[in-house]
């Protein structure tokens, strides 16, 4: 064997076209109609599909890795940042299957296969399922992709700074990956925040990228907790001071943003003050609207009091809602105590075609509900009656559903408001509507009745189970 020296010498910067654009850019521009293998590379539109797991990686800080293949053989386009709705049998394969959004971890650049990073909470519903069932030829139903953040498709400047903590690292694991695929300049930051220094997922492809790609630097953080001597990272929760050090030209760049809620509170306050644009941040509350997040808080702190009459939609389980945010990040949770989630106290219906349900068989002697009694609200030329709530709610027909029921008082979650995210989803026992979601409710629900009153309007006067 022969002992080869290695020594470090100075190597030119390569010489790069200016800013980044995604491979389909160009399709979506042309008139010359592309060829159908460009077509289905482009990340038009979500599809609902069949995957088949052909790989699971273990990632650090408790979380997987694993790596699909549509069953179709088509390639899975998306923008880097998106997220694809899974669901999971959980219950058996003669059960409803349980729906999870997660964050893709993959790059598009390589859409054969794809990937979602899954971190595991011992005391939640799916994530334990998906790490102990889902393995290499498991086939999952999915729809997707789905999501406003993710990156743009032509960044003449390319200058983006990523703010990840804890799980909030598999989105912007995607984006990095692009941009490292992707020929062009860029200057990127990456500033990751751990809770202990072996936590950090992606740590060794992270170093190698920052090794190899001069467009890239990675730093590290660990929080208030104890760290080891030889920890050579930051040290403390994000802050200005944190924020400058990495990237004193902050407010120059765009900055992606994702991680738990208060992670991503603090950072919104600390990007003000160094100067960042409120348009120039991006998180991950799916339309990218901070106002529609502390909105909701309110409405949750409301809930904590009266949570016996919030409807089943928000109150299901406090699991439920925690990991269907994208990538688990628990943004939003409803009350709970040690008997389980706490319950609402809607009141009982009967299916619209006058036939009890077993339920409503069971108990006959409570009597189903007449609309006609419900106190009447607002004004327009439609009536939206709301079961659960008891109320008549009188509507125009070129007003969403969802605005017009909470200003009444009708508890219905809600997230994004966009038809991207599935959260407001309730059932419609009468009437008709017209919906124009973005993916945020699948066929066979629409089939079962449900649809997304934030993306609806009614054509019709409408009985709903809510």
């Amino acid at each position: 064997m022969i002992d080869v020296a290695l020594t470090e010498t100075p190597v030119q910067e390569p010489q790069r076209i200016r800013g980044l654009e995604m491979p389909w850019n160009r399709v979506m521009g042309s008139l010359e109609g592309p060829a159908s293998a460009a077509k289905a590379l482009g990340p038009w539109h979500p599809q609902e599909f069949m995957a088949e797991c052909v790989e699971t990686v273990p990632e650090a800080g408790g979380m997987m890795t694993f790596v699909f293949r549509r069953t179709d053989g088509a390639p899975l386009a998306f923008r880097a940042g998106q997220y694809v709705n899974i669901a999971f049998p959980v219950n058996g394969e003669d059960q409803e299957p349980v729906d999870r959004s997660y964050s893709l971890s993959s790059s598009p650049t390589e859409p054969w296969t794809f990937s979602v990073t899954v971190k595991k909470d011992p005391g939640g519903l799916v994530s334990p399922w998906v790490h102990e069932n889902v393995r290499p030829g498991t086939v999952l139903d999915m729809l997707g992709p789905v999501g406003a953040f993710h990156l743009p498709d032509a960044d003449r400047r390319a200058r983006y700074l990523f703010l990840a903590a804890g799980a909030g690292i598999t989105p912007i694991m995607s984006m990095l990956r692009t941009i490292h695929d992707l020929p062009g300049t860029a200057d990127v930051v990456v500033l990751y925040h751990g809770a202990e220094a072996g936590g950090f997922a992606f740590h060794r492809e992270l170093a190698y990228i920052a090794s190899v790609d001069s467009r890239v630097k990675v730093f590290y953080a660990l929080g208030d907790r104890g760290m080891p001597e030889a920890w050579e990272g930051f040290k403390g929760r994000l802050s200005a001071a944190m924020i400058d050090e990495v990237a004193p030209d902050a407010n120059g760049r765009q900055v992606y943003a994702c991680g738990p809620e208060g992670y991503l509170n603090t950072a919104t306050e600390l990007l003000k003050k160094v100067g960042v644009d409120d348009t120039s941040i991006y998180m991950e509350f799916f339309s990218g609207d901070r106002q529609t997040l502390l909105e909701y808080q309110a409405e949750l702190a409301l809930a904590a009091d009266i949570a016996e009459e919030i409807a089943e939609e928000i109150a299901e389980s406090a699991e439920d809602y925690f990991e269907s945010q994208p990538a688990a990040f628990g943004i939003y949770e409803p009350g709970y105590d040690e008997d389980g989630t706490l319950q609402a106290t809607g009141m009982p219906l009967v299916a619209a075609d006058g036939e009890a349900p077993a339920a409503a068989e069971a108990a006959p002697e409570t009597a189903a509900p007449d609309a006609s009694s419900f106190d009447t609200v607002g004004t327009g030329s439609l009536t939206l009656s709301f079961m659960r709530t008891g109320i008549n709610v009188r509507i125009d027909p070129d007003l969403p559903i969802l605005e017009v029921a909470q200003r009444a008082g009708v508890r219905i979650g809600a997230n994004c408001k966009e038809g991207m995210c599935g959260s407001c989803k309730v059932v419609k026992l009468s009437g008709e509507i017209d919906m124009n979601h973005q993916g945020g409710i699948r066929k066979r629900e629409i089939d079962a009745g449900k649809f997304l009153p934030c993306c609806s309007t009614a054509r019709t006067d409408m009985v709903i189970d809510a």
